[in-house]
This record gives C-alpha cells, structure tokens and sequence, in this order.
C-alpha cells in the first residue's frame, strides 16, 4: 500500500466506482468500445482506430457519451456510438461476463457494518449501471448508486461525489473517501475536496499513472481500502 497519513477525521461515507474497482473489467470496456467505433463510422484498422482506442484508455472513467462525443464530433455519431457500446456492455453482462472484484462485496459490507455508508458510482448510464447491479445481485448492496445523468456530470467533474455526499448526508467533504482505478476518479475526488482520494491497482491505471495524478493513497484492491479507513477509524 502506497499512502500518506490517513486524516483524522471521520470517515463518514465511502464512494466507490465499479468497473475495474469493484466490479472487474476483463477487457469489456474496450471490446465494448470496438462496437462503439464501429458503429460511428471508424475503419476497423489503421491510425483513426488506434489513436481512438487509446483516448478511451486515456479517459476511462469519464461518463461515456462524454468520451464519444469528444472523438466523433457531432451528437448523432456520438448517441449512435454510445448506443453501441451499451448494447455492447449488456450483451457481455446478459452473457455472463460480468463479476466482482474478489472480495468486494465483503469489504463493503464490513464499512457499512462499521457505519460508513456507501454509495457505488459508474461512468456508464444509469441503465447499464441497474443491469449490472442485477446481475452481480447487487441491487442492495450499497446505500446508494449514481450515474451521470440530468444536473449531475460525470468524472472527472465531482459531482457523482457530492452528490452522494448530499444524498446521504455526510458533515462535510472532510468525511469522505473515495476510490477508483483511474486518474479520471482520482482527479474527481480531489476537485471535491475528499479527505482520501485513493486509487486502485484492479484496473485500467497503473500505480504511476494514480500517483501522478495526486492520489493520497494507492491500494491494492478495494479490500485494503476498506483496511486503510477500517484501522484508522478512532477508537471509542
């Protein structure tokens, strides 16, 4: 585990991302994604392909339709590729391609026991996000999920964070840790102000690529972050 000090203050809420933080990703994004570019109008090879895949790579994290709209230019092409790619996605989960980080569903379980509520947020829409959870049989696992939608932008803005911050009704920034496997997540948690804005090494950024972006602590797995907040919490 690579951290700084964990603040004294109380964790009062924990907001997770899922693919690639709790939910393993196995390569569904970017196979999603070739459906996606496909069906924007992008050769199957060449330099156009390749330089949009690592944008996706680049971006992960970041709400979808956000992601096409920056590499396909106008509405209709970016909407016909994120139909695409969730339909893509959904195929995988109704085939079932989709599964849980080993042990995440214990270590939320174990910070929720422990008060700490928990909120699940996603890049995906909220469509794909309800078909997931149902999936994993995750539909109660949380306090509360979020995807982008309607006043609420997705990372690496911080809203999906305050949010769950108001929805749940934590005191203050201050009470809040957040954690995800991408720079996007990273950068989301500190424009929010949390106390802890870890990152993740279960997906699609590396140890370096978390750090440069300001991660306060980098964790192995979901399980030694729910570890991290769990041994520093003050003793009665």
């Amino acid at each position: 585990m690579r951290d700084k000090t964990l603040p004294h203050s109380t964790i009062q809420l924990a907001v997770l991302d899922m693919a690639g933080t709790t939910v393993a990703d196995d390569g569904l994004v970017i196979a999603s994604f070739e459906a996606a570019a496909t069906a924007a109008g992008l050769p199957a090879d060449g330099p156009e392909r390749d330089h949009a895949r690592q944008y996706v790579l680049d971006t992960m994290g970041q709400s979808k339709i956000v992601v096409f709209r920056a590499l396909f230019g106008t509405e209709e092409r970016a909407h016909r590729a994120n139909a695409a790619f969730e339909s893509a996605y959904e195929s995988a989960i109704d085939a079932g391609e989709a599964a849980p980080i080993d042990g995440a569903a214990d270590a939320i379980a174990r910070l929720r026991d422990a008060g700490i509520k928990v909120a699940l947020t996603t890049g995906f829409s909220g469509r794909t996000q309800a078909k997931l959870l149902a999936a994993l049989g995750w539909q109660s696992i949380a306090d509360l999920v979020l995807a982008p939608g309607d006043g609420v932008r997705g990372r690496p803005y911080p809203d999906l964070i305050l949010t769950a911050l108001m929805r749940l009704g934590a005191d203050g920034v201050g009470n809040v840790a957040a954690l995800g496997d991408t720079s996007n997540d990273v950068d989301s948690a500190l424009r929010a102000g949390c106390a802890v804005a870890a990152g993740t090494l279960t997906g699609a950024h590396d140890e370096t690529r978390l750090l440069d972006a300001g991660a306060t602590h980098v964790v192995k797995n979901v399980t030694e972050f729910a570890d991290l907040i769990l041994d520093h919490r003050p003793k009665d």
